[in-house]
């Protein structure tokens, strides 16, 4: 009886010890495909979602354009008088330049962010703009009916997966735009890419904002940042209207301190414009404004500039040499999903780049996590890993030495690759994610570190 209860025992616990065991492989593993997935995502019906080439490309463009159109013909009075307070309020209201120096990081003029100015709330705006974003259903009807409908009904259920530490707040409030401004030079950055539609146009669900971009170029500008420009894919973007918007930007805004020029290996400073869903246009259409030979041509104009394509898939490397473009970025946080986001295909493209003189701007981001929009997309979420994720993407993106590094994102909040600072927060209906354990900052503390390593591993880079 004794030996038995001696061997019952032993079992127990070799059970246990080995049940053991396998959670803890089980959550390396899990860690491990965190930080680097095994594929690229275009197996998944989630890139259809985001890359219109990609099989919806006529639906889904053809959604924006109607929407666009929606967003021109909306004139609702109190909204723009609204509208027009705020901006003259703000022009009268931003303070000389200050010595900030002695305060904070020095901008690295390589680090480009992405920025959005898209958010409103009824204080600034008449109402809220994105942070009640709906729920955007599944393409497939089986799949939809298995997942909530409606939108979210801010201040306390938002399209996000964090929280802001400002709130649901408004792009429109001076002390937001101040607040971001000492956030992104305090995380060493030094170029802010904003995103931009022509005047009148808007995504499918915000509003117009090229009103904003003077006080923008102000406030950066207290903060020796600079701003640059990311053209987004707006109704009948093509040769002919790329050609009158980047005038248009280049006359209005190009005489601003804050106005990005970038030094070229000829030692020419041009303006640099990143456009975004590039690939959705042909190359020929391209070509005819991005080379000398183009009938739109703008090269060797008062105009010219870098402009800068998205590569999604392999083959577009070849489309945007073709087109006359000046180099390419990858935007997306999440390793993985396309074969321009996954890291370990930068060496390959920057040698690409290398040889066809364009320059290859690869794009780094502390996670990915877009349920608040999409509920049925997490597969798709990449955990931050308490910064690690973040960490990963920057070392990747330095073993290609590129040129310029950019930053996906600054604040946008829906797709989950913010590095604005979030806070922790619980309501009725949802508990957000945060950054805990570590303090609302640390993700603009972790790229003014990476920031550092940059410079001085540039240096090496040169000598």
């Amino acid at each position: 009886i004794l030996n038995y209860d001696i061997m019952a025992r032993f079992r127990r616990r070799t059970c246990i010890i080995l049940l053991l065991f396998i959670l803890f492989i089980c959550s390396i593993m899990m860690a491990l495909k965190t930080l680097r997935p095994d594929r690229a995502g275009f197996g998944d019906p989630f890139g259809l979602g985001l890359l219109p080439e990609l099989q919806q490309r006529t639906v889904l463009l053809d959604n924006k354009q109607n929407s666009l159109n929606r967003v021109q013909e909306d004139t609702v009075t109190h909204v723009s008088n609204l509208h027009s307070i705020a901006v003259n309020t703000m022009k009268a209201s931003i303070p000389p330049v200050n010595k900030l120096e002695e305060e904070l990081s020095s901008p690295n003029y390589n680090f480009h962010i992405f920025y959005y100015s898209w958010f409103g709330n009824p204080q600034f705006d008449g109402k809220y703009i994105h942070w009640n974003h709906p729920l955007l259903p599944h393409w497939d009807p089986k799949i939809a009916n298995n997942y909530p409908k409606g939108r979210h009904n801010p201040p306390e259920d938002i399209g996000a997966n964090f929280y802001p530490e400002l709130g649901s707040y408004s792009s429109k409030d001076p002390s937001v735009i101040e607040a971001h401004m000492k956030q992104m030079r305090s995380a060493s950055t030094g170029v802010i890419v904003l995103s931009w539609y022509p005047p009148g146009m808007a995504d499918e669900n915000g509003e117009p904002t090229d009103d904003l971009v003077p006080v923008i170029l102000d406030y950066a500008h207290k903060y020796n940042l600079k701003v640059t420009f990311h053209i987004e894919p707006y109704k009948d973007r093509d040769d002919r209207s790329m050609y009158h918007n980047v005038k248009y930007i280049t006359d209005k805004y190009g005489g601003h301190p804050a106005f990005y020029r970038h030094k070229t290996s000829t030692g020419r400073f041009l303006p640099m414009f990143y456009v975004y869903d590039s690939y959705v246009t042909i190359p020929e259409i391209w070509a005819n404004l991005l080379t000398v030979s183009g009938s739109q041509s703008i090269r060797n104009t008062p105009y010219d500039a870098l402009f800068i394509a998205l590569l999604v898939e392999e083959r577009h490397k070849h489309d945007i040499h073709r087109s006359g473009f000046d180099g390419m970025y990858t935007y997306f946080a999440t390793n993985g999903f396309s074969y321009g986001s996954s890291h370990h295909n930068w060496a390959s493209l920057k040698a690409f780049c290398d040889s066809n003189n364009l320059m290859f701007i690869p794009s780094v981001g502390p996670g990915y996590i877009d349920t608040s929009i999409r509920p049925w997309n997490n597969h798709n979420t990449r955990n931050r890993v308490n910064g690690k994720y973040y960490e990963t993407a920057f070392s990747a993106a330095l073993l290609v030495r590129p040129e310029i590094i950019s930053i996906t994102s600054f604040n946008e909040w829906h797709e989950g690759t913010q590095i604005e600072k979030a806070v922790p927060k619980r309501t009725g209906q949802v508990v957000y994610l945060d950054y805990k354990p570590h303090k609302p900052n640390v993700y603009l503390e972790l790229t003014q570190k990476w920031s550092e390593k940059y410079r001085k591993e540039q240096e090496q880079w040169l000598m």
